[in-house]
């Protein structure tokens, strides 16, 4: 099930359960996962895109294999926040996922993915990663940036929500 805020994607996961997120691309899907504690993101691997059932394919696979319990994907917003091409796409893409029984059940949610890529190449140069071995992970590392910034989300309203006892 698709959930547009984030509070309502996180109201719909299962305790103790990884989720995962998506840097979902023209060409590549990056893909990065959480612990159970969702605390941190690491960021895992990077689907080529073929076609959309061996994509979902391959995806399922990787979430299968994790126990992975509900995906955010990138939802890349123009710096005004307006909604382009690439944000339909990236919508359309989730949901056809959804419509698939593997993933049916499985809670979807979106996050803005402004700048998650340069963030990531920043990071890459900083770490003085060679341009080839950039080019392999960069869109993985970017699905890292936005899935941590999901959890970080996570946590504030966990602290929030603590707070207001």
């Amino acid at each position: 099930m698709i959930h547009e805020e984030i509070e309502d994607f996180v109201a719909a996961l299962p305790p103790m359960r990884a989720i995962a997120g998506l840097d979902f691309g023209e060409k590549t899907i990056g893909v990065a996962v959480s612990d159970t504690f969702l605390s941190v993101a690491t960021p895992l691997d990077t689907v080529r895109r073929k076609k959309f059932g061996l994509d979902s394919a391959a995806l399922h696979a990787l979430i299968k294999d994790r126990n992975i319990a509900g995906l955010v994907l990138g939802l890349p917003r123009n710096m005004d926040g307006s909604e382009g091409p690439r944000c339909q796409s990236t919508r359309a893409f989730a949901r056809n996922l959804s419509r698939l029984p593997d993933f049916a059940d499985m809670p979807i949610g979106f996050w803005d993915e402004r700048l998650s890529t340069v963030a990531a190449e920043r990071a890459l140069l900083e770490a003085d990663t060679s341009r080839r071995r950039r080019a392999e992970v960069i869109d993985h590392v970017a699905a890292g940036y936005i899935l941590q910034g999901v959890l970080d989300r996570l946590r504030h309203l966990r602290d929030k929500g603590l707070s207001d006892d």
